[in-house]
């Protein structure tokens, strides 16, 4: 039977962080999202410990190839945990396989990393049949390297090796590491094929969805309000609570932007600073539907200490996905909330054309519609055309393409009003015996 990731369930968590000044700035801050995410995995945290690593010259010193941290930090790590009667030591870091191992003989008791922590909450919040593919697949990636380390009780039966090894006692070990890395690589093989065939299905519903409609994505740092947000723009009945990953579904509603103009948005995934690659890679086509949208409102939680960081963070993982970044408006959420004007200016002297909202209160929500709308008679035009009622094709391109919103046969003329994507008119502006007019 394989092990899949530990979970931590409603467990005792001692957490710990090592940090250069390359890789944050205030190490108390990213503590306390580690704890977030340890009590939105369940776990209860009784305390906490972070290291500063520098040489002496201010340079970053090398990480300890065996325990991360160095032995005697780990020594001191333990007696903290135990007497605070811990039963995990969470790391804010990635360590190795072999780091796990040695850091739990140390410590004496069960040590997992910030990726197995995210993978933990995600297995837990996982309801769809593509979001539970999607972890699975994830978890398998996480756990294939670290398969030698599961069977380490055959390798103490097989002996300490060299000539006083019995004959044939190498084998069951062995054998039963590669019949389990078999196992995996088989299953990952077949959730791969699987969320293959979900992927091109959920890519020819987005297809059909953007012909017909101007979209929009919500995109952003967990827990910044993106399905609140929703929920005050569509009544979509969003769950919504104040922890990290809360939703990890995608769910789209259609929201008016003006009288009988209505777009389609899409509310997706929370990203978080040091998302395991994997879980990015897997979860890549439950972002399709915001990933191919034709505007994506970036929501960023102003009254943050870390906004600035956070923004950096999403901008991240979208350049890594290919998206178009020049289709991003922000949306400076939480407003209601600041406790530093300051910091709010600072933000929106750094991101252009951002809207300030709360979506709690419904303060600048009116804005936020105006530059949505302004944007879409940007992308989308209202045309009047008239082509030979005759000619199919055009009607189908206009059918594929945009959305009719009336139309009439005069005589052996198709007159049609419709909008459609600015893109898409030159080719109803090549075809024969067809008038294209802006309304």
């Amino acid at each position: 039977m394989l092990e899949k990731a530990q979970s931590i369930g409603a467990e005792k968590a001692f957490l710990v962080g090592l940090y250069t000044r390359e890789d944050i700035d205030e190490p108390e801050l990213s503590l306390n999202e580690l704890a977030s995410l340890t009590e939105a995995a369940g776990g209860v945290v009784v305390g906490r410990l972070y290291q500063r690593r520098a040489g002496r010259d201010g340079t970053p010193e090398a990480i300890n190839p065996a325990t991360y941290i160095g032995r005697g930090k780990a020594e001191h790590v333990g007696n903290l945990a135990s007497d605070l009667e811990a039963k995990v030591v969470v790391f804010d870091n990635e360590l190795s396989p072999a780091q796990i191992r040695e850091l739990e003989k140390i410590v004496g008791c069960k040590v997992i990393d910030r990726s197995e922590l995210i993978l933990d909450i995600f297995a837990n919040r996982a309801r769809s049949r593509a979001s539970k593919l999607q972890v699975e697949l994830a978890q398998l990636q996480y756990t294939a390297p670290r398969l030698r380390g599961m069977w380490t009780h055959l390798e103490r039966q097989a002996g300490t090796g060299g000539a006083s090894m019995a004959i044939g006692m190498r084998g069951p070990g062995e054998k039963q590491i590669e019949i389990d890395r078999r196992i995996v690589d088989q299953r990952i093989s077949k959730l791969r094929n699987e969320l293959a065939r979900l992927h091109k299905r959920k890519e020819r519903e987005v297809k059909v969805r953007n012909s017909k409609a101007f979209t929009v994505g919500l995109v952003g740092y967990t827990n910044a309000g993106k399905s609140t947000l929703m929920n005050a723009l569509t009544d979509a009945d969003a769950y919504t609570a104040d922890k990290l990953f809360a939703t990890l579904d995608t769910k789209t509603r259609r929201w008016a932007v003006g009288p009988g103009t209505e777009i389609a948005l899409s509310d997706t995934v929370g990203f978080v600073r040091k998302l395991p690659h994997h879980l990015v890679a897997s979860f890549r086509s439950t972002l399709e539907e915001a990933l191919n949208a034709d505007l994506l409102l970036h929501i960023i939680d102003a009254s943050h200490p870390q906004a600035l960081s956070q923004v950096e963070t999403v901008e991240r993982v979208l350049a890594d996905l290919d998206c178009d970044l020049s289709r991003v408006v922000p949306v400076l959420n939480k407003i209601d909330n600041l406790l530093d004007e300051d910091a709010v200016v600072h933000l929106r002297s750094r991101l252009s054309f951002s809207v300030s909202v709360s979506a709690l209160t419904g303060q600048g929500l009116d804005e936020l519609v105006k530059a949505v709308a302004n944007r879409r008679r940007q992308e989308w035009l209202e045309l009047r055309i008239e082509a030979p009622a005759g000619n199919g094709r055009v009607q189908a391109l206009v059918r594929s393409r945009g959305l009719i919103k009336h139309e009439r046969f005069d005589g052996d003329r198709w007159i049609a009003d419709i909008e459609m994507p600015r893109a898409s008119v030159p080719a109803l502006r090549q075809e024969s015996g067809v008038s294209v007019e802006e309304l």
